[in-house]
């Protein structure tokens, strides 16, 4: 009996890839490559039902077609990648790498992992009350111990400088790293016999190519970014270089973006009136003599975003960026010919328009009985406005525009003086406790959005300052304010917040978890 076909074991593949991003086509493109290249092909897809998009696991095992001749019979191939015994791994974003390491496909002995670094973020990371984003390096490195091999960047850069898939961008890594016994020129060939966008994605395919022969030490910058000219204001680049002079450690990145995040949303000024407000900060952290400057990082992060808050001008801004109508027509694949249409549900509260009115206008509307009450009755249903429709894109464009006027209204005296007291209460702090004002700057974080998730998050804020005093009596306030600011998070309502209040209250004097003393509400 021959048993020439199972001595040599094929050449198995997984890609592992969300709605959209072409894991088909990849899939395809290996297994037109494989046929032309004197190989039997067989590909199978289970598709998943992802948070995101819908992640789907393509499997394609190669095998010689001349060790089938010789043996006289057709090899048996698997439908599905088996844990510990797959050659490449092919993921079209680091999650979807990670999870191949935890399902098995990826292993020491034997796997060759390609990944683009990028991320799509799943649900239950964007709807967490606080960041709840996997940590990137973390993943990064759980994907670095468990492959024999790792070829990982930042694909979709190159795909959207190149104008093509993200697929593209794979088949070139893969070509480049030598994992498959055909030359560039027979992947570039099965590219053009697939017929579908050839030049857009043979770009891609030789810029994945290009970075995969490049190696770690030169990862890839996308085309795009080289050349481009600078085109801020002389004032946000002189405050910008300003910061990036007068700012060090972990403090630096952050007030940056801070600046280009506060210049977008009002103006220069605005950006300076933050750099203003964290000079007490810089002076505490040049008298500790730290180098890292956390509590500076922490009170800059806090604070840009608490000056950034969301209100209905903000928000009408955002609606109709040019940006944003080319990332929706991008995620629903619009081609030529086709009619793009986007309907915006609004449902602003008496509370909402007030904040957005003249400061003592807008207090007189919370006062009035009647004014409040007929516009709670206009507001109840919510409006559907077509941004894309002249009517609707107008009625968001008028609002966005009353930007100037935005230092005048209600919601920005509101939360100027609401932030100018937690200010106080971080450098008060910091005098006597540093780890402490590190908690109560991280503490701001609860506040955020509008409507009733901003109100939630202001309650919960002010209960825990309400608490500071009692803290600060035990022994070990700075781990306590942490435990009670990650219950603060754990839901909307603040039930578990409420909860880890009443456990902190009844504990005994004597509990490790409190030191000396109890606190008293």
């Amino acid at each position: 009996m021959d048993t020439h076909v199972t001595t040599i074991r094929p050449i198995t593949i997984a890609i592992v890839a969300l709605g959209g991003e072409g894991g088909g086509v990849l899939a395809d493109w290996i297994v037109d490559l494989a046929q032309h290249g004197g190989y039997l092909a067989q590909a199978t897809s289970v598709p998943g039902v992802a948070q995101r998009t819908g992640a789907t696991v393509y499997y394609v095992e190669l095998f010689p077609r001349s060790a089938a001749l010789a043996a006289g019979r057709e090899p048996v191939l698997a439908l599905m990648p088996v844990p510990g015994d797959v050659d490449v791994v092919l993921a079209s974003e680091l999650m979807e790498a990670a999870r191949a390491v935890e399902r098995g496909f990826v292993t020491p002995d034997r796997t060759l992992l390609i990944a683009s670094t990028h991320r799509v973020f799943a649900m239950t990371e964007k709807i967490a009350l606080a960041d709840g984003r996997a940590d990137a390096a973390a993943l990064l490195a759980a994907c670095r111990d468990a492959a024999r091999r790792l070829v990982a960047f930042d694909m979709a850069a190159l795909a959207d400088a190149t104008g093509s898939a993200l697929s593209a961008v794979l088949l070139g890594t893969l070509a480049g790293s030598g994992a498959l016994p055909f030359q560039r020129m027979a992947f570039e060939a099965a590219i053009r016999r697939g017929q579908v966008g050839v030049n857009s994605s043979l770009a891609a395919f030789g810029a994945g190519f290009e970075a995969a022969q490049a190696g770690p030490a030169a990862p890839p910058a996308a085309a795009t970014i080289d050349g481009t000219k600078d085109d801020k204001p002389h004032a946000a680049r002189d405050l910008l270089h300003d910061a990036e002079d007068g700012f060090a450690g972990e403090a630096r990145p952050i007030v940056v973006a801070g600046i280009e995040r506060l210049n977008d949303y009002q103006d220069i000024a605005y950006a300076k009136d933050f750099i203003a407000r964290l000079a007490r900060f810089q002076e505490i952290e040049r008298q500790r003599g730290d180098s890292e400057q956390a509590l500076l990082a922490e009170t800059a992060r806090q604070l840009a975003l608490g000056m950034a808050y969301e209100d209905t001008i903000r928000v009408a801004d955002l609606k109709i960026r040019s940006s944003r109508f080319a990332r929706v027509r991008d995620e629903v694949q619009v081609e030529d010919g086709q009619i793009l249409e986007i309907a915006e549900f609004f449902h602003p509260r008496t509370q909402e328009i007030a904040d957005t009115l003249p400061a003592a206008l807008g207090r007189w509307l919370m006062r009035s009985g009647w004014a409040r009450g007929l516009l709670d009755r206009l507001t109840r249903k919510g409006r559907i406005l077509k941004t894309t429709s002249l009517s609707g894109f107008l009625q968001l464009y008028l609002l966005s525009r009353l930007k100037p006027l935005r230092r005048r209204s209600l919601r920005f005296v509101t939360e100027q003086a609401a932030l100018a007291a937690w200010l106080d209460l971080v450098a008060e702090t910091a005098r006597t406790d540093y780890e402490l004002a590190l908690r109560v700057a991280r503490m701001r974080s609860l506040v955020k959005g509008y409507g009733d998730t901003h109100e939630r998050g202001r309650a919960k804020f002010d209960k825990l300052v309400a608490l500071l005093p009692g803290l600060r009596s035990l022994g070990n306030p700075g781990p306590l304010l942490e435990g009670l600011i990650k219950a603060a998070l754990a839901d909307e309502d603040g039930k578990i917040l409420d909860k880890a209040i009443a456990e902190l209250m009844s504990a005994p004097a004597t509990s490790p978890a409190l030191g000396a003393g109890r606190l008293v509400s």
